[in-house]
């Protein structure tokens, strides 16, 4: 709940709820576990070193109707979205996940277009991905609700 504000950017919607309990939490992670399963979608918790506490969150979904254009010529395509908590980006974690992501996608995965997606009211989020640099980038687009930026 530290990043709360932060989160219902990046999510555009009021989720976490002022309140959200830990038993509100816990249905989430289990709704998380439930997609997990059926190869729906695949949601990793970022950890701290000791595994102790949560320092953000990744989401790796098979890309939205929305986003089919942006995919169309792609084999195995992905959409990406993530965050860390507000006090870590202090610290430079978020630009740390994103190397280490686009490092992993590229090394354990079968993607041949990653779609990393982030909100229009995410102005953090675009910003680092216009500072990463143009490395395998070949789009951006954007509509009322989200953008992206389309690796290959």
């Amino acid at each position: 709940m530290s990043s709360a504000e932060m989160l219902r950017r990046w999510c555009q919607g009021d989720w976490p709820a002022d309140g959200f309990t830990l038993a509100e939490n816990l249905a989430d992670l289990q709704w998380h576990e439930r997609e997990h399963i059926e190869r729906k979608a695949f949601t990793y918790t970022v950890l701290d070193p000791q595994g102790t506490r949560c320092l953000g969150c990744v989401c790796i979904v098979v890309p939205r109707p929305e986003e089919i254009l942006l995919c169309s010529d792609a084999a195995h395509a992905v959409d990406v979205a993530f965050w860390v908590r507000a006090p870590e980006v202090a610290n430079g974690l978020d630009e740390h996940l994103l190397v280490t992501l686009r490092e992993w996608f590229s090394a354990e995965w079968a993607f041949d277009r990653i779609l990393f997606r982030v909100g229009t009211q995410d102005d953090h989020h675009a910003a680092l991905f216009e500072a990463a640099g143009p490395s395998k980038l070949l789009a951006c687009a954007s509509s009322d609700r989200q953008r992206w930026w389309v690796f290959g």
